[in-house]
């Protein structure tokens, strides 16, 4: 049987977007705060006052790829918040705006409700402790508008913008690992179907036969013993061979067509995700294909419960099955006892079951040696003759 996957946003996917974001943004954000904070500082101390507002930049960036922006949301916008009309009043620093546009822009993903508000809150901020420069530099009214007002408002609602757009970005790709997810809880379902349609059709017709036979037996009880008898010996046979079937079943013993069982599993992968290539090199022979189908079988079940996987290689070859996948999270070789349990199977069987994993890539491969593989061939061969 096989089973959900785990969800797959909430570790791996978020991780990966966590080091791209950290990777592509960072060091320009860094080189941004370093040289605004040179060009603006004239003296020492400038340094001292500017610094807090590019360290509270940083720091919500950081904790913004994280997802963890909520705990440290309100100290950033109150430091950046801070250094924004010390800037202008006393070092005269257009560019102190930076770390409120920054922090503000990220800050307002927190906003739950009235976010327009809180937007319109923010872009009023930054124009009107810009123009407060007035009050000490009151002879260029020309310079003060545009370098303290305009240019930092201006660059606030941009950045503010690509924020949005950014959210929502990764507002679409959470929703397409949920798609992800439930398509792959309706393969799940869909296996779990098949299943039942074949206990169905090993248990209900026996299960009819059987109580049609216990009451002939009843009726025959009386006024023929001997036939009676009969009738529960078929009975027990008949018990005996469907609880012989499910066994086979629920430890997938069935005979297996290879042919389903890839046409199965490709089906899963593609509802759960996964690209999936199918290399057809040559035809197994039957007694191989019915193993090769429950190493197939038992395989797609571990891809879809323990990977994280993109992508699936099937290669068919007239002596075995290769199966390649990446995704794999795991630092060390996982315990699958389902293989296991094939492995021994398979060398019962004169062949060789080979689990590797490399790198993020996981390789499960069953083969007979040349002779097994032709064997069937070979005999009917000589029945022929």
């Amino acid at each position: 049987m096989v089973t959900a996957p785990a969800p797959r946003f909430t570790a791996s996917t978020q991780k990966r977007l966590r080091r791209l974001n950290l990777a592509t943004s960072l060091p320009p954000v860094v080189f941004a705060a370093v040289v605004l904070v040179y060009m603006d500082a004239r003296v020492w101390w400038h340094v001292v006052v500017l610094a807090p507002g590019a360290v509270a930049a940083l720091v919500a960036f950081e904790r913004w790829t994280a997802n963890d922006l909520a705990r440290f949301a309100l100290p950033c916008v109150v430091v950046a918040g801070a250094v924004w009309p010390v800037g202008v009043l006393v070092t005269g620093s257009p560019n102190a705006y930076w770390g409120i546009c920054a922090v503000g822009s990220l800050a307002l993903r927190e906003v739950r409700r009235r976010r327009a508000l809180a937007m319109a809150g923010l872009f009023g901020f930054v124009a009107v402790i810009g123009a407060t420069r007035l009050l000490v530099q009151r002879d260029d009214l020309g310079g003060v508008l545009g370098l303290y007002v305009l240019i930092p408002t201006v660059l606030t609602v941009v950045v503010t913008a690509l924020t949005v757009a950014g959210e929502r970005f990764f507002d679409l790709i959470r929703e397409l690992e949920q798609t992800r997810e439930r398509e792959a809880e309706l393969a799940v379902m869909r296996e779990r179907v098949r299943f039942a349609s074949d206990l169905h059709d090993i248990q209900g017709h026996t299960l009819h036969v059987v109580k049609l036979k216990i009451a002939l037996a009843q009726r025959l009880l009386d006024r023929d013993t001997a036939r009676a008898q009969k009738e529960l010996r078929e009975t027990y046979a008949l018990v005996s061979d469907t609880i012989a079937q499910t066994k086979e079943l629920a430890y997938a013993q069935r005979r297996l067509n290879l042919t389903a069982e890839v046409e199965n599993a490709k089906n899963l992968f593609e509802a759960a995700g996964i690209r999936v290539r199918v290399t057809r090199e040559a035809e197994a022979d039957a007694r191989s294909s019915e193993l090769l189908g429950q190493v197939l079988r038992e395989t797609t079940t571990n891809i879809l419960r323990h990977a994280q996987a993109t992508q699936v290689q099937i290669t068919l070859t007239g002596a075995g099955i290769t199966i390649v996948n990446d995704g794999v999270t795991a630092g060390t070789l996982p315990e699958l006892r389902g293989l296991a349990a094939l492995r021994q199977r398979v060398t019962g069987d004169g062949g060789e079951l080979i689990v590797e994993q490399s790198d993020e890539r996981f390789l499960t491969a069953a083969a007979f040696p040349p002779a097994r593989a032709h064997a069937a061939p070979t005999a009917s061969g000589e029945d022929a003759r």
